[in-house]
């Protein structure tokens, strides 16, 4: 008898064996461009985990007669080393390669939870547990590189050892600006693309939220006689428009939609980590305050999707026509 909603965790488990395919073409390399020897031994951890994740999602497939998605893969592999020649143009690699880092973490431990509420949906024990112990290991990861930013931002100054740290801090501010940029881009139009009030709500009162975020780092940028970087806005925004064209092109959209939602958070989380350091550095406390009131807000919204797991899990069945 056909079972939609078995089907429908398989294409999930190919989901996340692609995922992992990503992760491991990233941390192969990733230590080599610490620039420090503990978050390099963070990412050498992490690999040994992430070997073991590929190994069991492929297992699990194997299990219900399926396999990996060559395609998926392929894909996501090349993301991956997109991303480290990014990183490696560059000169301040150690801290975006952090704040990817955990941005990537936090798309993995949402795409777990997702997974596993969908597997104790569909009566699968079995890879519920599998999906709870890797999402487990996620948030450890996640934890661990917390505990190395101090490390990954002095990695980042001696990347920049002969320019003026002051000069430093309006390019971190514009880094900022841009990355608001595309969070409004994609808070615009979220909304649109869940059938559910809870998650809308979430999404919708994070975009005032962003609005005010963009008009603070804005006003730093001034104060420092600077401005946003246009060309650097303008194509963070491109991005967003992309990533709304690519989840509407996929009906379970609500699920990936919160994935992406909370990874996102967290590379603006990493992001302004990083430029309260600089702030700090520098001794800019106008600058150190308004990153300490927006990192509290990114936080809180990283939560406020957490808590719609559920919720967002169970609209993408709808959206795929698969009864709970």
């Amino acid at each position: 008898m056909p079972n939609p909603l078995r089907d429908q965790l398989t294409s999930y488990l190919t989901d996340a064996h692609s995922i992992e395919m990503q992760a491991l073409a990233q941390l192969r390399t990733a230590p080599d461009l610490a620039g420090d020897p503990a978050l390099a031994a963070a990412f050498r951890t992490h690999l040994t985990e992430t070997e073991g994740h590929e190994q069991l999602t492929r297992s699990l497939l194997e299990a219900r007669d399926a396999s990996p998605s060559k395609l998926k893969d392929v894909v996501m592999g090349v993301g991956g080393k997109g991303f480290l020649l990014f990183a490696r143009l560059n000169p301040d690699t150690p801290g975006k390669l952090f704040a990817h880092a955990l941005s990537y973490e936090g798309l993995e431990l949402a795409s777990y939870e997702l997974l596993a509420r969908v597997a104790d949906r569909a009566g699968e024990p079995e890879v519920v547990d599998a999906a709870l112990r890797i999402r487990d290991e996620e948030r450890t990861m996640m934890e661990r590189l917390q505990a190395q930013v101090d490390r990954a931002f002095e990695a980042s100054m001696q990347a920049h050892r002969h320019d003026d740290e002051a000069e430093l801090l309006p390019k971190y501010l514009a880094d900022a600006h841009a990355i608001e940029e595309q969070a409004i881009q994609l808070l615009e139009r979220a909304p649109k693309l869940v059938d559910d009030p809870q998650l809308a709500s979430v999404f919708s009162d994070h975009l005032a939220e962003t609005r005010d975020h963009a008009e603070l780092v804005e006003a730093r940028l001034q104060a420092l006689d600077g401005g946003p970087n246009r060309l650097q806005d303008a194509v963070m925004r491109l991005g967003a428009l992309n990533w709304g064209a690519f989840f509407q092109g996929h009906p379970d959209t609500p699920g990936k939609l919160a994935a992406f939602a909370f990874a996102f958070e967290h590379l603006e989380i990493g992001g302004y980590e990083l430029l309260q350091r600089v702030a700090t550095r520098v001794g800019d406390g106008e600058t150190v305050s308004t990153v300490e009131t927006i990192l509290a807000q990114e936080r809180a919204a990283a939560g406020r999707i957490a808590a719609s797991f559920d919720a967002a899990a169970d609209a993408s069945l709808r959206a795929v026509g698969v009864a709970r």
